[in-house]
């Protein structure tokens, strides 16, 4: 007989079961020095179906064989073209920028997806973004699809200037890039929302990046009034581990 889970023992989490697609590079180029886009076609076009902000799992071979898991997040999707776009930040010689650096048309790969709930809520009155390199596809893509009436603040903390990109958007959004020198955990983010006034209505944030920095903003909004609900967070990085998002619900 199955025994019930004590009151005080979190069941673990269940991965969801999710759809795997090949997909195959049709081109690939920088945008900025450290970041490079690939433009990829797949099978079956019009079944892919995801929220901006959503991301896909690759499986890119490492050393050993073994596939290793990576999260990108969807920078846009074309209908015309029918192609998909991911933005990768070329940080090291790790598999993500790798496989960007030499992804040349004809090369194919596996990803499972799309997957992520750091996604636009209609219902919310407000909405706030937060996040870091890593981020800036996600963010300007929710951006971009925002309806009009949609009002939301957007904070992106970079290294300098160069890193800023434009795109287009609706009249009632406001993006703030804040320069933090090189990636790391730091204040920059939390000290720029402690100052930030939380607008009236029911607001949702979405904050995304390095993990404890996600987590420090989570806790400093929720002190400040949003229920865990209307925060929706992520960690897309942490010093010293390789692929894999964390899940800050805490």
């Amino acid at each position: 007989m199955d025994q019930p889970v004590p009151a005080s023992v979190e069941a673990p989490r269940r991965k969801p079961n999710l759809p795997s697609w090949n997909l195959t590079v049709v081109d690939a180029f920088d945008i900025h020095p450290k970041m490079r886009r690939v433009l990829f076609s797949t099978e079956n076009f019009e079944q892919f179906a995801y929220k901006p902000g959503q991301d896909i799992v690759f499986f890119l071979p490492q050393a050993d064989g073994e596939p290793g898991r990576r999260h990108y997040t969807i920078r846009s999707i074309d209908p015309n073209a029918r192609t998909i776009a991911v933005d990768f930040v070329l940080h090291g010689v790790s598999l993500g920028p790798s496989f960007a650096r030499h992804a040349k048309a004809g090369d194919t790969v596996e990803v499972k997806g799309p997957r992520g709930r750091v996604v636009f809520n209609p219902d919310a009155d407000w909405h706030l973004l937060t996040g870091d390199e890593t981020c800036i596809p996600g963010i300007l893509h929710i951006l971009e699809n925002l309806p009009a009436q949609a009002r939301a603040f957007a904070f992106i903390e970079v290294e300098d200037a160069s890193w800023e990109q434009s795109f287009e958007t609706k009249e009632n959004v406001a993006i703030e890039w804040l320069h933090r020198g090189p990636a790391r955990p730091s204040s920059v983010m939390l000290d720029r929302l402690s100052a930030f006034a939380l607008p009236d209505g029911r607001g949702q944030a979405l904050i995304i990046g390095e993990t404890s920095n996600v987590r420090a903003q989570r806790h400093h909004l929720i002190e400040r009034g949003l229920s865990r609900e209307q925060v929706a967070s992520e960690g897309y990085w942490r010093p010293g581990r390789n692929g894999g998002h964390d899940h800050v619900d805490d």
